[in-house]
């Protein structure tokens, strides 16, 4: 059986659909849910899909307590699924090709340093795109600089605000991150 460690700061619902996806997976499973804030929507979703979800502190991320924690937790992948914090070189290095993250963007445009969210979408709105997406890649040292899985486009109309970017880029990561994910998993990726 292969396991899933996910990591979120937010609402979690990516989780949630990464959750859902391999429910009925008798190979695979999401083994925790763990965020950096303690009110975070994803903490309550975690529990109503009975998977088990922890809070943690920056303390616990930089004094090297996750990565104790997450190597007798053996996990097969480390899933960041809108995890707002730099991840420390030590859990790299202890995980080494075997954390993955999902940017809204087509990196290498719009990574880095407070490029998340709304804030990606209003610069690419703001940039007149005619394209946005998503990033599937492994987690590095540095920002979304890690080596490249995958990536899936969208056009952007000239009249999409920046609310229906996101849209558009959701739509991408509900349908491709989970598959993703899955191919990795069997060795396909």
């Amino acid at each position: 059986m292969k396991s899933i460690i996910i990591m979120a700061s937010g609402s979690g619902s990516n989780a949630e659909n990464i959750v859902r996806h391999f429910e009925s997976n008798k190979n695979i499973q999401v083994k925790a849910i763990f965020s950096n804030k303690k009110d975070a929507m994803v903490l309550d979703r975690a529990s109503k899909l009975g998977i088990s979800a922890y809070y943690f502190n920056k303390k616990a991320l930089l004094g090297g307590q996750i990565v104790e924690l997450f190597k007798a937790l053996d996990p097969d992948l480390i899933v960041l699924a809108g995890f707002l914090w730099k991840v420390p070189t030590d859990l790299v290095d202890a995980f080494e090709n075997k954390i993955i993250n999902i940017h809204p963007a087509l990196l290498p445009k719009y990574g880095g340093k407070g490029m998340f969210g709304m804030n990606v979408h209003r610069a690419v709105k703001e940039n007149n795109e005619a394209e946005s997406g998503i990033s599937i890649h492994f987690v590095n040292e540095n920002y979304d600089k890690g080596n490249m899985i995958f990536q899936a486009k969208t056009a952007v109309l000239d009249s999409d605000s920046a609310e229906q970017i996101a849209e558009k880029v959701h739509a991408l990561e509900y349908e491709h991150f989970p598959k993703v994910i899955e191919k990795l998993l069997n060795g396909k990726i």
